[in-house]
């Protein structure tokens, strides 16, 4: 179970990883507009990708 977590973990970080090391400057910029964003609607969109995520792992848990 553990080794399951831990190689979840590892693929997030892969993901996380394209955007910066593909398109670093769209990276950037993109992270300077999040950085005008207001705190509610960063705080939302955590919570909906969360969200969504714990659908698709209870969806995929079922398969």
């Amino acid at each position: 179970m553990t080794k399951i977590i831990l190689m979840a973990i590892a693929v997030a970080f892969i993901l996380e990883g394209l955007a910066p090391a593909l398109f670093p400057n769209k990276w950037r910029a993109y992270v300077a507009k999040l950085a005008q964003e207001p705190v509610a609607n960063i705080r939302m969109i955590g919570i909906v990708i969360m969200l969504m995520g714990l659908a698709m792992l209870w969806w995929f848990s079922e398969l």
